[in-house]
């Protein structure tokens, strides 16, 4: 028997391989079915089973294309209702891979299909529990995206009941959680990308013996807002989408600059994927950046309507990568890369937009004359530990429903915890018409290391 975890930072998201006697099967994979097959193929198996913990919201699911391309069945457990063809086990059933045995477990509380899938060895005793959105390393699984017609309450009772479930199982047993620390599929989700059911016992809040109501109560209390795409990702994952190949092809559409201009002039918006660094220092004008080597799929899909059409000035090499990373939170519609990037741009003579960016002791120079705005986009949380002098707090989440309340005549400068997400927020801001905007190069870290007096620390 052997298990390989597949981690994505970029959705803190963990896809599983399990394999026994050449026979494997895949959960919950990412929507470019490719590395799954070719990992099977270096080791000489085929897989046989694709197994779904829920229908996803964070991200498009590679069920359908992993499916066509390996003629493997795609399972769900109980009370999934997908419009494709797939096979929908009951509670308790198992499947057979090989030497081993992998039973279906019905946990409802995140959706009401969700199900965790307990692998067995090949001695059937129970081995490890691939728990999807239902049970994480610290936390559990936020019951408020409503799934069905059911609300958040009626689906925390529900976990409660499959959290009780998963308890029974010994204690030794692996914990292989669908998500890691920054996902939004949880509130509190821990670093830990594999745990055991004794070690939760002893640590998960939502493993201790609380009454029904009490358990409730601590699900349902301050989760952050979920991103608006994840609605519209859940909906793809159970009535189906476009294969990615199709996607991939549409959008390596190489454009040369007066054909991307003449796109841009047409509102088509413009997403530049580079390392925040580069993008300062020259960017095609009204460009939104989020680097590829960030949170990148969260922000787009937090600060973007799903649908929205984009041209792409991308790193050299990192074309595909970036059409491939928006392709798995459903954002589909790439209609243009910049042929040549940057350089390309500039050679031609066109106008580049950039953004200052200041150091520790620039930024206490300037803040201090009073003629600046100082906007700490971190989240509140974040903001209230370490809060920055002369700052007020606009969490980059919020930034585009409340752009219209700051003055674009103001001169403004940007902080956040590294200086990634204050960079989305200067770049936002000069999409927006804000001509004097100014980031500061490391943000708060960069800050404690050089000037911390800058810096008052929660007690």
């Amino acid at each position: 028997m052997y298990i390989h975890q597949f981690y994505t930072n970029c959705l803190a998201q963990a896809a599983y391989y399990v394999e026994s006697d050449r026979e494997a099967l895949i959960i919950d994979p990412l929507r470019d079915p490719e590395p799954y097959i070719e990992f099977a193929r270096s080791r000489g198996a085929s897989i046989k089973f694709i197994l779904e913990t829920h229908f996803h919201a964070d991200f498009v699911s590679g069920h359908l294309d992993l499916a066509a391309a390996t003629k493997a069945a795609i399972v769900f457990g109980p009370d999934a209702t997908p419009s494709y063809p797939a096979y929908i086990a009951k509670d308790h059933e198992r499947l057979r891979i090989g030497k081993t045995e992998i039973e279906i477990l019905h946990t409802p509380g995140h959706t009401v299909e969700s199900s965790c899938f307990l692998l067995y060895d090949e001695a059937k005793n129970p081995h490890a529990v691939f728990t999807g959105d239902t049970l994480f390393a610290g936390d559990v699984g936020r019951p408020d995206l409503l799934s069905g017609n059911l609300d958040a309450e009626t689906l925390a009772a529900k976990l409660y009941d499959s959290i009780q479930k998963i308890k029974t199982l010994p204690d030794d047993v692996i914990v292989y959680p669908g998500h890691g620390a920054g996902s939004a599929c949880g509130k509190n989700i821990g670093k830990e990308t594999m745990t055991t059911i004794g070690e939760q016992k002893k640590k998960n809040y939502a493993l201790q013996e609380i009454p029904r109501e009490v358990f409730v109560s601590l699900v349902t209390n301050d989760q952050p807002a979920a991103p608006a795409y994840f609605f519209s990702d859940a909906k793809l994952n159970k009535s189906g989408y476009e294969p990615f190949e199709k996607v991939l092809s549409h959008g390596l559409h190489f454009v040369e600059a007066p054909e991307f201009d003449r796109m841009k002039r047409e509102g088509l918006t413009i997403l530049d994927t580079r390392d925040p660094e580069e993008f300062a220092k020259g960017f095609v004008p009204g460009s939104v950046n989020i680097g590829l080597e960030g949170d990148f799929a969260v922000w787009v899909g937090t600060l973007f309507s799903f649908g929205t059409k984009f041209l792409l000035v991308t790193e050299k090499g990192k074309e595909k990568e970036s059409v491939t990373r928006l392709a798995r939170i459903g954002f589909d519609h790439v209609e243009g890369i910049l042929k040549g990037g940057m350089e390309n741009w500039i050679s031609g003579g066109r106008p580049a937009d950039r953004i200052a960016q200041l150091s520790p002791m620039e930024f206490m120079q300037e803040a201090a004359t009073g003629k600046y705005v100082v906007l700490d986009v971190r989240r509140k949380g974040e903001a209230e530990k370490k809060r920055l002098l002369h700052a007020s707090n606009l969490p980059l989440a919020e930034l585009k429903d409340k752009v219209h309340r700051l003055d674009p005549k103001e001169n403004f400068i940007l902080c956040c915890a590294g200086g990634y997400r204050s960079m989305i927020a200067a770049s936002l801001l000069k999409a927006e018409g804000f001509d004097n905007v100014q980031n500061i190069a490391g943000g708060v870290s960069k800050i404690l290391t050089e000037i911390p007096e800058l810096i008052e620390m929660e007690e």
